[in-house]
């Protein structure tokens, strides 16, 4: 009756299976095949967490859609970036301009100054 409320609990789909699940799993026919699936993490096949952790096809996969995806990125940020920097170009361009007027305006008062003397 304990073997019945721990497939319950486990979440095991039909209580009627558990004793052949329990012989299979006794007898080491489905865990030793665990390892022949994948070549993740360890030698067991994966650590039975995400996909990319647990090898194989699609663990392989997965692991080039997210390489695609952060190389993506990059070149994004790396647009931004420059694109960034050749605002401030711009900008920096424009204020040395403004600024030259400036000296030049300062420079007339100047010599206004001493044409007046």
């Amino acid at each position: 009756m304990a073997a019945v409320g721990f497939a319950l609990r486990s979440g095991l789909r039909g209580a009627l299976a558990l004793p052949h699940q329990q012989r299979a799993w006794n007898s080491g026919s489905g865990a030793d095949q665990l390892g022949e699936l994948g070549k993740g993490a360890g030698k067991g096949g994966g650590g039975g967490g995400t996909i990319r952790e647990a090898g194989g096809a699609f663990g392989k996969r997965q692991a080039a859609a997210g390489e695609r995806y952060f190389k993506e990125k990059e070149r994004e940020q790396l647009a931004a970036l420059k694109e960034h920097h050749e605002e401030e170009i711009s900008h920096h361009k424009k204020e040395i301009e403004r600024l030259q007027k400036e000296i030049e305006r300062h420079k007339y008062k100047i010599k206004k100054l001493g044409d007046d003397d």
